[in-house]
């Protein structure tokens, strides 16, 4: 897919010579009816390299431009691997609410066997621990190969972000996973969970209502992440899981 073939105009300059993207560049296209507007922002250099002046403000506008993206793209180079830099771009993304696709460019330039791709996810995956929700898709964006993808992928992350999942449906959820993997106890006072609710969305936020909150293991709130991701498809969008007390009394009456 050629964006230029699709919005019928030139709107960025393409260039291999570092900082030529000085600000972020809007562009407005229709997507199978859908309007989409694509943020092509600045690079973000390592802040020792980060010129004063120009770049300076261009990476500042960079942020801001990632602060406002319902998807945001991190695109790593295949043959640099993750950089410090990447992980440091990737570190600012998981702490805003935006849902995240992780794109491995310049793919074709790989020396591949059967086992490059998953070596190359694995090490992915440990580098950016913190992201282990992010879906990966390995392209070329000099030959086209799976950009096509790119796309269907962000909208279907978007749909994602604010999906309300029914406040019946959760409680059976939490009734299943926490009778399969019971929470442990603490100085032979069990956790007890009552209740979830769904409050928000972009992104999707949980409350569950809990005798002692600060009780929840961080090992035991991962399970429960886990789970919701598994159960109801939450992949490429962080979430957010919030504990609050209610005593066992209050809640049967």
């Amino acid at each position: 897919m050629c964006i230029r073939d699709r919005i019928g105009e030139d709107r960025a300059i393409v260039s291999p010579i570092a900082g030529t993207t000085r600000d972020a560049v809007d562009t407005k296209m229709i997507w199978h009816g859908e309007e989409i507007t694509l943020i092509d922002t600045a690079g973000i250099r390592r802040r020792g390299k980060i010129a004063q002046g120009v770049e300076k403000y261009s990476v500042l506008r960079a942020i801001r431009a990632l602060q406002r993206a319902d998807v945001a793209v991190l695109l790593i180079d295949a043959e640099e691997g993750v950089t410090s830099q990447d992980a440091h771009i990737a570190g600012m993304l998981a702490e805003s609410n935006s849902g995240i696709i992780i794109l491995v460019n310049k793919w074709d330039l790989v020396a591949k066997d059967t086992h490059t791709l998953h070596e190359f996810e694995r090490q992915i995956r440990h580098e950016l621990s913190f992201l282990p929700y992010a879906p990966i898709l390995f392209i070329s964006a000099l030959t086209g190969q799976r950009v096509s993808k790119i796309l269907p992928m962000a909208l279907e992350i978007n749909e994602t972000r604010v999906q309300r999942i029914a406040t019946g449906t959760l409680n059976k959820f939490l009734r299943n996973v926490t009778t399969q993997h019971p929470p442990p106890s603490k100085t032979g006072v069990r956790v007890k969970f009552f209740y979830l609710t769904q409050p928000g969305v972009a992104p999707p936020s949980f409350v569950f209502f809990v005798n002692k909150p600060q009780w929840v293991h961080f090992g035991y709130q991962r399970y429960l992440e886990n789970q919701l991701r598994e159960a109801f498809n939450l992949a490429g969008t962080p979430i957010r899981l919030i504990f609050r007390a209610r005593s066992e009394d209050r809640f049967e009456a």
